[in-house]
């Protein structure tokens, strides 16, 4: 029968600690899956460095690059942030200082579709509405 107990002289690695943690804490499925997939862009943006060999810098230089090279909108940030912070308190134990020289992503500009009395009517049929347009109707 094989031993389940852990090792102590091969901890498990980090992706792992950090799916273990969420669990334990009742996280959704989905929310594992996204904060494993930031933690490691993260790792990789920094050429495989361990995140507990780095700090806030390290920190605000990926969350910029996500916002001035990769032009994610403000809740993608946000959400790569949750994940790090969740990384570095929850599974690191290290109390990251206060994240201030990020460039912050733009807030989408999706601009609210009216729609019309005209549009309703005819379906969304431009030509209709045209044509009702160019014979002086109210439609």
């Amino acid at each position: 029968m094989k031993n389940t107990r852990p090792d102590p002289s091969n901890p498990p690695k980090l992706l792992n600690q950090l799916r273990a943690r969420i669990r334990t804490m009742h996280y959704s499925i989905r929310t594992e899956e996204v904060y494993t997939d930031w933690v490691r862009r993260f790792i990789l943006f920094h050429r495989k460095r361990h995140p507990q060999n780095m700090g806030v810098a390290e920190v605000e230089a990926f969350l910029s690059y996500l916002a001035n090279e990769r032009h994610v909108s403000s809740s993608t940030q946000n959400q790569a942030k949750a994940a790090l912070l969740f990384l570095y308190k929850q599974v690191l134990n290290i109390d990251l200082p206060r994240l201030e020289n990020i460039t912050n992503a733009k807030p989408s500009q999706h601009l609210p579709v009216v729609l019309t009395p005209i549009g309703l009517a005819f379906g969304f049929d431009v030509r209709a509405v045209r044509s009702c347009e160019a014979a002086g109707l109210t439609c």
